[in-house]
């Protein structure tokens, strides 16, 4: 009998005839997220993926924890294996669920028989074991409606699995298989939580950020660059393109008004993100943005920043308030870091007066004084791309 991990899967098992490149994009994810923890044989059967160590040197908590950010996933279970006889069902509760047995005051068993040549049914299997265990422990009671622990067997295909306490999964689609965006990285608080909620719909992500030193300081940079670290666990390996951008904002703060400054920013990003975007073979670019929340994110001033790009824009924050983001935020690890006092590029060059609602064309006249395909050249040719590793 071995200790192994299940892994119930999430929406794809609604998937028609090309459910096999969703389970193959899954399969690949679990064996990246697992290399740290040792050798793993990871496959699918009957909408379960199967995590089994080995050898010894297995580090199955750390595969658990791993297994707990792995996009596609619903639910997942650490369970016992052995063989398919209800007896051995009973020896196998008893050895590996035995402390938690001792401590509860009222259980219940739950069968699942996927394996339909098992000759008792569900039901049967359920009352055979849940009067066995309730023999064996005198001061357990059974309580089919609200039980302190719930002992769930599962009859499958290779084996029956005893487990208790399963977790939920971490949800979405597997990563990579929507395709590939760039996603706007700040050091703000909403960036990092825009990217992991596109991840989690099966995007493969690049980053961008843009850096204006001297106006912010190598610690903004390494803030950037940490928040992607802590996004790895559940995206993968990120390559974050760091934009300089101090020279677009300069020619901007000389030649254009001041109350345009947000939105005139907010479309040469667009822009060089696209750029970015083209040169990777990604599909779309993601924002943080949350309609109100800042002056660059009326209605208006988004039709204006969209506008300047021809690819989709994805704003998966668009329609959350703040508490709902922190509440993401704290969840995937990232708030603690978004939240320490250095400045960003936007920040740097806020105008006192921000125009929330700009006049049909002002935006247009303001910009045409501006080389823009030279800027955006510039600052693309300056990019600097940065590996970061799980």
């Amino acid at each position: 009998m071995e200790e192994i991990i299940l892994l119930k899967l999430g929406e794809l098992v609604l998937k028609g005839l090309n459910r096999h490149t969703f389970e193959d994009k899954l399969i690949a994810n679990a064996q990246r997220l697992l290399r740290p923890c040792g050798r793993f044989r990871v496959y699918s059967k009957q909408s379960i993926l199967y995590v089994e160590p080995m050898d010894q040197s297995c580090d199955l908590d750390g595969a658990w924890e791993a297994m707990k950010r792995l996009f596609g996933v619903v639910g997942l279970s650490r369970a016992l294996a052995c063989p398919k006889d209800k007896d051995a069902m009973v020896e196998a509760a008893c050895s590996y669920l035995g402390d938690k047995l001792s401590a509860a005051k009222t259980f219940k068993v739950e069968s699942k028989r996927a394996d339909k040549t098992f000759p008792m049914t569900s039901i049967q299997l359920s009352q055979y074991v849940g009067g066995e265990l309730d023999e064996r422990y005198p001061d357990l009671k059974v309580d089919v409606h609200h039980p302190e622990l719930t002992v769930y067997l599962e009859v499958r295909e290779n084996a029956a699995y005893v487990h208790a306490d399963p977790e939920p999964g971490a949800g979405g689609l597997p990563v990579g298989v929507n395709g590939r965006a760039v996603s706007l990285l700040s050091g703000g608080i909403d960036s990092p939580v825009a990217s992991w909620m596109m991840a989690k719909r099966g995007l493969a992500l690049d980053m961008v950020h843009f850096f204006s030193y001297p106006y912010t300081s190598e610690e903004a940079k390494q803030k950037v660059l940490d928040l992607a670290k802590l996004l790895t666990p559940w995206c993968g390996r990120l390559i974050v393109h760091v934009v300089p951008f101090t020279a677009i904002q300069e020619e901007l703060r000389r030649k254009c008004p001041e109350e345009l400054f947000t939105i005139l920013m907010r479309r040469f990003m667009m822009r060089i993100a696209e750029k970015v975007a083209l040169r990777i073979k990604a599909g779309a670019i993601v924002t943080g943005e949350s309609l109100g929340q800042v002056a660059s994110q009326t209605m208006e001033a988004m039709k204006l920043t969209g506008g300047a790009c021809s690819l989709p824009v994805l704003r998966p924050v668009v329609g959350m308030d703040k508490e709902e983001i922190v509440t993401i935020a704290r969840k995937i690890n990232t708030f603690e870091t978004s939240i320490l006092p250095y400045e960003d590029c936007c920040t740097v060059f806020t105008p006192r007066h921000p125009r929330l609602r700009p006049l049909p064309g002002e935006v247009e006249a303001a910009e045409a004084v501006l080389n823009i395909d030279a800027m955006v050249k510039a600052a693309v040719d300056g990019i600097e791309r940065i590996k970061i590793e799980p």
